[in-house]
């Protein structure tokens, strides 16, 4: 009787087994949870690369500031060169107009021997200057605070040296007007017709060779250097006429030995508008060129 029984009980356990299924149904098993964390991976990844995109949009909108901010920089410290140039040109051009009013003035002085008037020429040189020192006091303010270069800094420069040419014109009027002066009660006078031409083309040899600077205009400043040839001419005719009638009227060698050194000092004023417009061919061209060789 006992086999039977244990016939059945195997057959149970056989039954429960079957019964029983190969794993939990609710158990997603590893290939699904690798799937889902592939899935969290990407989803991070996304996230991560939307921003990096954002940064990347904020560094550039800073770089665009930035570059904003140093155009706008750039173009104040421009404006403020191009102000403080316009100062220095204006300096220039003032002492120009000076030195051809000093020149006119003192043969007017001479032509009709008034010492009052060459005194006043001889006291006027004072704002000639005047202007210089302030012209270059301002170049050198400029070329510290808003450091040119290049073609900016060769133009303030040649405009500084250009003042120093402009004193020294000053200076030579003051020399002529100083003649003048000793010539004033001189009833014994030389013939002098030469001198009011070379005078007048003297003033305006100033003139023109300070717009040409201004301007840059080497044209311009070629063309003055050129007409430099005609006061020497009127120079030497000048001497010529008044040494011979030095030679034949002693009465006249004083007048004389005053009216030749007035058109000597008319003569430098001439050169000395040539070397400026050398240096206007020089920032035209960047060629040092002897105009008057």
């Amino acid at each position: 009787m006992s086999a039977p029984k244990s016939e059945d009980s195997t057959m149970k356990s056989l039954d429960d087994r079957a019964a029983t299924p190969a794993g939990n149904q609710n158990d997603p098993g590893p290939t699904a949870a690798s799937a889902d964390h592939a899935t969290a991976s990407a989803d991070h990844a996304a996230a991560f690369a939307d921003h990096a995109i954002a940064s990347a949009d904020r560094s550039a909108a800073s770089e665009d500031h930035s570059t904003a901010s140093a155009d706008r920089h750039a173009a104040r410290m421009r404006e403020s060169l191009d102000t403080e140039m316009l100062g220095v040109k204006d300096g220039v051009l003032r002492m120009g107009n000076y030195v051809e009013e000093q020149i006119l003035a003192a043969l007017d002085a001479i032509v009709h021997r008034d010492a009052v008037l060459a005194a006043e020429v001889i006291a006027s040189d004072g704002r000639i200057n005047e202007v210089q020192r302030a012209v270059t006091a301002l170049v050198a303010m400029t070329i510290a605070t808003q450091a040119p270069v290049a073609r900016d800094l060769r133009f303030l420069l040649a405009l500084d040296r250009v003042t120093y040419e402009l004193e020294r014109m000053g200076d030579h009027a003051g020399s002529v007007a100083k003649q003048a002066r000793k010539l004033a009660g001189v009833t014994s006078m030389v013939t002098y017709d030469e001198l009011t031409p070379m005078a007048e083309l003297a003033a305006r040899q100033v003139r023109d060779v300070v717009m040409a600077l201004v301007d840059i205009d080497e044209t311009r400043a070629r063309e003055v250097a050129a007409r430099d040839d005609e006061i020497d001419r009127l120079y030497h005719q000048v001497f010529d006429d008044v040494l011979k009638e030095m030679r034949t009227d002693p009465a006249k060698v004083d007048p004389g030995t005053r009216i030749l050194f007035a058109a000597h000092y008319l003569e430098r004023i001439g050169d000395r508008v040539t070397n400026i417009a050398e240096d206007v061919v020089f920032l035209a061209t960047g060629e040092v060129e002897d105009l008057n060789p």
